[in-house]
């Protein structure tokens, strides 16, 4: 197929010039957007082909699923321990705050949205992408304390996402449905369901690959393979019994650990090669996806979306970072680079197959593609000149400003001052 022809050049010629794009203004998510963009006018020779929604949500499942196992997997619980820990505020009253803020913002732009409408649009942009802002959080150039802050927020926050808006879209099914019972049956079957499968594999799986490894049963290169199947086994295991696979996935990525801690370094290889790719055909299909739909964007759509990228974002982040003495210029920064991008998609065209034929169904699909497209223009073509301004602010605070010292350092500094 021509199209898929295309799309495998452009990756390649992508790979053989990634270094020396990635010191322009154009990111991947940008070209591979604007690629699907240009496929639009195929988009009917695509679903003739058989290429139909239910194909593109699979493949943006099966991306998420190992994102949000990934991100789980590698990710140090003890960061999160202290609740003073930039990481943790942010994933705490940051978020809690995102999602209400959101919420708001959606019933004063929308005001024909219910509030658990809003409360599901706000859910699906709550989280951010580290894909997007991959720049950001590999520069040299941002202290490694912040670059590490924005890293582990993307990483979490998407998994941390879904239960709320699984919550506010059972909120949603059982007033069309009528009684508690629906809302309590959707929770436990999405929700709790969710975590015994995704405690299941991890624990089970994790041990497995000790016993395995420890006795020298299982080869280096199949090591890397065993790990993959856990969050694809997830996903299985939870379509068979109605839960939600996200949930099961992220929760897969903590239990592991318990195990097996090496499996975050395994699955991470796997992320940043196989998981890319997954990445980049969902933003291509997420272009097309904008061409097709753009007459359906309205006037309050974009004011949505840029409020989704800097009050609603920024506000939160602020007073998340009370008490932290960094500065105003580390706090706009923080703020602003929390771009979204996949989670989003993903999570938008999971609320679309559940079918719930709510009213504001065409709103809440509108608002989350013109946020997103925004985002991926917006925080792409602003990282590198925002990274030399940010970079001369933060040299003139000097070497023993907070941005620059690890918790640790912090703590230490005020028992002793």
């Amino acid at each position: 197929m021509l199209i898929v022809a295309i799309f495998v050049v452009v990756l390649l010629v992508y790979a053989l010039l990634s270094e020396r794009i990635a010191t322009t203004p154009l990111t991947a998510p940008i070209i591979f957007t604007v690629l699907g963009m240009m496929f639009h006018p195929h988009w009917a020779r695509l679903t003739a082909a058989g290429v139909t929604p239910n194909v593109f949500l699979s493949v943006a499942e099966v991306g998420l699923v190992l994102l949000l196992f990934t991100d789980a997997s590698r990710t140090d619980l003890a960061v999160l321990r202290s609740i003073g820990s930039l990481p943790a505020r942010l994933l705490s009253t940051g978020m809690l705050l995102t999602i209400l803020l959101g919420a708001i913002a959606a019933r004063v732009v929308f005001p024909q949205l219910s509030w658990s409408e809003a409360g599901i649009l706000s859910a699906i942009l709550a989280p951010t992408d580290a894909g997007l802002g991959q720049i950001i959080v590999t520069s040299p150039r941002v202290p490694m304390r912040i670059r590490q802050a924005l890293n582990v927020e993307a990483g979490l926050n998407d998994g941390l996402s879904v239960p709320f808006m699984l919550f506010f879209m059972a909120i949603a099914a059982a007033k069309i449905e009528g009684g508690a019972t629906s809302l309590l049956q959707f929770m436990g079957e999405q929700l709790g369901l969710g975590v015994v499968v995704g405690a299941a594999v991890g624990l089970i799986g994790g041990w497995l690959l000790s016993v395995a490894t420890r006795r020298g049963y299982i080869a280096d290169a199949f090591r890397q393979i065993a790990v993959v199947t856990l969050p694809l086994m997830c996903l299985l295991l939870a379509d068979m019994v109605e839960a939600s696979m996200f949930i099961a996935a992220f929760v897969a990525g903590l239990a592991v650990q318990v195990p097996f801690k090496e499996a975050g370094q395994q699955s991470v290889e796997f992320a940043e090669e196989w998981g890319q790719i997954f990445n980049l055909i969902v933003f291509c299909i997420f272009g097309m996806a904008v061409m097709r739909d753009w007459r359906q964007f309205t006037v309050a759509s974009w004011i949505y979306a840029v409020m989704s990228l800097t009050v609603v974002r920024m506000l939160p982040v602020t007073i998340s970072l009370m008490g932290t003495r960094l500065s105003r210029p580390t706090v706009l920064f923080m703020g602003w680079f929390g771009p979204r991008g996949l989670a989003s998609i993903v999570l938008g065209m999971v609320y679309l197959e559940q079918q719930l034929h709510l009213p504001g169904e065409s709103t809440i699909r509108s608002a989350v593609m013109a946020t997103v497209v925004l985002s991926i223009f917006a925080h792409g073509l602003s990282a590198i000149p925002g990274i030399s301004i940010y970079a001369r602010k933060v040299a003139a605070l000097g070497a023993l400003a907070p941005e620059s010292l690890d918790d640790g350092t912090l703590k230490s500094r005020a028992a002793s001052g």
